[in-house]
């Protein structure tokens, strides 16, 4: 797409004229759209043309960036309170009288993280969705505040932070960004965009990239250092927010965002698998977010805060896919994505429990959530699920493959039909949810997350489990050999390994070498022994979500799968040991 078609229009404000571009109907909202450094408006060429179809969009070169002019001398020409005046002059000649729902990316939303807290922008900004760039006020305070109390924690936040800022103090040097940017970086910063970034070209960058960067440094001359040695202590939002981070931002810590709340009275957190380019590389996502924050503020309904679990900072709107979600560990572990604010697709082959455990999803904190209904072992219903998910819902952002079985019984009372079927649902439910989402991740080029639902069986030995365990066994293995292969895609894959948790599989486990009456009888004598442990699978749920948060390889959940796995590691004799005792069954 591009902005091919747009109606322009030039606005004087002071000693420069900005280009604005404007698509859609005048008469609908205006969602105004700021770009950051070193772009040009049209970083939001994929992005405007699909809002236009809902409200009236509105883009302007910042000054000194595309077509519009610089100020002269550029020195002091680039201050918050100029750019504030740019902003004002546009939404007066584009939108008089109403309210503008700001959008705004890197050095944009820097700066109308100003236009949202300063006095004389209040009842022009109706509301702000921000992403990759934060407030230098609130940067301020926040550098502040870890100075005054440096734990270790918050020194290392500081660091980091420090580290990622690399650019920022080469472009407070004299004259070498210009140089650069007019030189050879200029001309490779496409293809640098493009490798890094994995940012599709279509006209962007445009041919001004050179002058606009050199221009542009000038934002952070004027502004960085004043602001953050000096940060207001009024920089209250007066309009709601809408924070989208780029989990995979090169530029700016997550943690930036951590005090958020005291600053913004309504604030809605979303959370991508993606990079700092976000316009360029999800813009199908950000018009879903925009619109549905947009509709949310136009109808009187401002979301405030969509989540309130412990992470929800972190899973914020992702899409995130369980199967065996309608009942246990895949039930809880939707429960616990959705009070994170994620979206949901709840798969099972249980078509009502899929459905009440969406249904329930929602009402718990997640923006949307699906049922899908689909036999797991079954690879063209996988496959037709993968495309559907696709097509309807995004690319997931994270998978948990959860759906499995039990069986027990010796090896030679269990059957190839039963080898069959647990080997399906259990090793080959997991391949498939990897080879069709994970390729989907993949393609995406922005990362993302895998989750396997292992075994401690996959460990320990047991004579009782032999079909069981060499599943589980196969799915760490599978999982560690996956973890490999897409570390470079900035793909995260997880082994789960509960133990043993209070669920609905120890009634339902199949044992081989019985009769139906024998099996019935252990079922529950089974089911009465895990509920007598009680752990339950809230507690597995909470491990998952903390595994992809940290990126953990493979996770003993239970004390009893912990021990298991250290006795693995260095007694695996005595495990052999303890599998050659009767099952208490």
């Amino acid at each position: 797409m591009t902005l091919q078609g747009a109606r322009e229009r030039r606005v004087r404000t002071g000693d420069v004229e900005l280009c604005v571009a404007e698509l859609g109907d005048p008469g609908r909202p205006t969602v105004m759209l700021v770009h950051g450094y070193p772009d040009s408006k049209e970083v939001w060429s994929e992005v405007a043309p699909r809002l236009a179809d809902r409200f009236h969009v509105v883009l302007y070169d910042v000054r000194g960036h595309g077509r519009s002019t610089a100020p002269k001398p550029l020195r002091g020409g680039f201050t918050l309170e100029k750019l504030t005046d740019d902003f004002l002059a546009v939404a007066d000649a584009v939108s008089p009288g109403r309210a503008v729902h700001l959008v705004g990316h890197d050095w944009g939303s820097v700066q109308a993280w100003e236009f949202a807290t300063v006095k004389r922008t209040e009842g022009r900004i109706a509301s702000f969705t921000s992403m990759s760039g934060p407030s230098l006020d609130h940067f301020g305070h926040w550098i502040g505040g870890r100075l005054k109390r440096p734990t270790p924690r918050r020194v290392g936040q500081l660091l980091g932070q420090g580290a990622k800022s690399w650019y920022v103090y080469a472009l407070h040097t004299p004259v070498l960004p210009e140089l650069a940017w007019r030189g050879p970086l200029g001309k490779t910063w496409p293809r640098i965009l493009e490798r890094m970034e994995k940012v599709p070209g279509g006209g962007y960058p445009t041919s001004s990239l050179p002058t606009d960067a050199a221009h542009g440094a000038w934002l952070y001359r004027d502004n960085v250092r004043a602001r953050l040695s000096r940060p207001r202590a009024d920089a209250y939002a007066h309009a709601p927010v809408q924070l989208i981070t780029p989990l995979g931002d090169a530029f700016l810590s997550e943690r930036l965002h951590d005090e958020l709340e005291q600053w913004v009275p309504q604030l809605t957190r979303r959370t991508l698998h993606a990079k700092h380019w976000i316009p360029r590389s999800r813009p199908d996502q950000l018009v879903s977010w925009i619109t549905e924050f947009v509709t949310s503020v136009e109808g009187g309904r401002p979301k405030g805060v969509t989540a309130t679990g412990k992470y929800a900072d972190r899973f914020g709107g992702q899409l995130v896919l369980v199967t065996g979600a309608g009942s246990g560990i895949g039930r809880a572990t939707a429960y616990a994505f959705a009070e994170a604010g994620a979206r949901v697709v709840a798969v099972d082959r249980d078509a009502e429990a899929a459905a009440r455990t969406a249904e329930m999803s929602r009402l718990i904190g997640a923006p949307e959530a699906w049922a899908e209904t689909v036999d797991v072992s079954d690879e063209q219903a996988m496959e037709k699920l993968a495309a559907k998910v696709a097509t309807g819902y995004g690319v997931v952002d994270v998978l948990v493959n959860n759906a499995g079985i039990g069986l027990s019984g010796s090896f030679f009372d269990t059957t190839p039909q039963d080898w069959k079927k647990v080997l399906d649902v259990n090793l080959w439910g997991v391949i498939h949810g990897c080879r069709l989402f994970g390729k989907q991740m993949a393609e995406r080029g922005q990362g993302g997350h895998i989750v396997n639902t292992a075994s401690a069986a996959a460990y320990q030995p047991s004579k009782a489990l032999p079909a069981y365990s060499t599943s589980k066994a196969a799915v760490l293995m599978l999982s560690e050999c996956l973890r490999a292969e897409l570390a470079g895609q900035d793909i995260g894959v997880t082994a789960i390994c509960p133990g043993f948790v209070n669920t609905s599989i120890t009634s339902t486990a199949r044992f081989a070498g019985v009769d139906a009456d024998e099996e019935k009888r252990r079922q529950k004598k089974s089911a009465r022994l895990y509920g007598l442990r009680n752990y339950p699978p809230e507690k597995v749920a909470d491990a998952i979500l903390r595994a992809v948060v940290r990126g953990d390889a493979v996770v003993p959940v239970t004390p009893e799968a912990r021990g298991a796995y250290l006795m693995s590691r260095f007694t695996p004799k005595t495990l052999r040991r303890i599998a050659r005792l009767e099952p208490p069954l």
